[in-house]
């Protein structure tokens, strides 16, 4: 069967994938689950983060987020039987690709899923929903009546805060960065209810004109946000084409309330004594972003498993309704890759 993998380039050359034969072994381990996939979902490799934690291999195997069908189960297997749909993410050091046709994984990393939840739709938002939940419920300890500043929230990972937070009874103010992104989250304002809508402003930061600290302040009666979520930000002055969307990092502390809770997705951020100084006047704090300690670390297995089901479970139930993404056949799988490592933050699904 073929897989899609990934052969780490150099430090200048563009990493190259590849689509290669492999095999699955003729036994089958005592808690390992046979799952023929139906869809796979692609993100972005870290390979930073790879190579802190020692994997390192000629051929990284691409495509983590699986959905589909159990085929077969070893005889310690006490979560699921043959012809279960299943879906789950495969652990960072796990030697299969998702793109193939069966994998072989832990049972204790698939969760059971819906039968009206469609494969595509969860394997493309499963990795958004945990990355949403991580920041909101784990990090930040959101609560009925808080208040969240989510930047770019036209994004899966924006949406999905976005929804999640509104359930719980959070108000939201979110940027946009483009306007056709402020138009699509403008739309949610009236869904939410007309009396006391939860997305309380969508903040235009694409042309300039919108300054987020006067008009976040505004929106709070000068108190500040409880929750800010971010997509990245600035570091300096500075702007390039990348970064000219983000906030600065004294932006988010601004609009940081007291004893309010920054969760970022910048891996390398600095702070500097004047920052560390602000936080500390608004007895606030920072917590980094990183949804792979789950599968990294068995030591909370069991909380992961319960926010993998919690998901699942909202999304079937449409309290979690992510933008659909177009499935893609296997043998585009290559090139749709080499776009999602170039960009970043795009996504893409296969379906198999």
């Amino acid at each position: 069967m073929k897989g899609l993998y990934c052969r780490a380039a150099g430090t200048d050359a563009e990493p190259g994938f590849v689509i290669q034969h492999t095999s699955l072994p003729e036994v089958l381990g005592s808690h390992l689950v046979r799952v023929q996939v139906k869809a796979c979902g692609l993100s972005p490799l870290d390979f930073k983060l790879l190579d802190d934690l020692g994997i390192q291999r000629d051929l990284l195997p691409v495509g983590r987020e699986v959905a589909g069908v159990v085929l077969q189960v070893g005889d310690k297997v006490s979560f699921f039987q043959p012809e279960d749909e299943v879906v789950g993410i495969l652990p960072l050091d796990s030697p299969c690709s998702g793109l193939c046709d069966v994998v072989e994984v832990d049972e204790h990393y698939l969760v059971q899923k819906p039968e009206k939840l469609s494969s595509v739709c969860v394997a493309g938002a499963l990795r958004d929903g945990l990355r949403a939940h991580t920041a909101l419920h784990t990090h930040a300890r959101m609560a009925a009546g808080h208040t969240l500043l989510v930047m770019d929230g036209a994004s899966s990972f924006g949406l999905m805060c976005i929804q999640l937070a509104c359930y719980h009874g959070v108000k939201v103010l979110t940027t946009s960065h483009s306007p056709q992104k402020h138009a699509f989250l403008e739309q949610l304002r009236p869904s939410v209810g007309v009396q006391d809508p939860l997305v309380v402003k969508v903040i235009p930061v694409y042309d300039g004109s919108s300054d987020l600290l006067p008009v976040v302040l505004e929106e709070t009666g000068g108190l500040g946000v409880d929750i800010v979520v971010d997509s990245g930000v600035r570091l300096c002055e500075e702007e390039s084409e990348k970064t000219k969307l983000l906030p600065h990092k004294h932006d988010i502390i601004s609009v940081l309330g007291v004893g309010g809770h920054w969760v970022t997705s910048h891996k390398d951020l600095q702070l500097d004594p004047p920052d560390c100084r602000f936080l500390y006047l608004k007895s606030a704090s920072m917590t980094f972003l990183n949804h792979e300690v789950w599968t990294a670390s068995s030591a909370q297995q069991g909380r992961y498993l319960h926010i993998l089901k919690d998901i699942v479970e909202k999304m079937s139930a449409g309290v979690l309704r992510p933008q659909p993404e177009d499935a893609v056949p296997l043998y585009e799988a290559t090139v749709t890759m080499e776009t999602i490592q170039r960009h970043q933050k795009k996504k893409a699904v296969v379906q198999l």
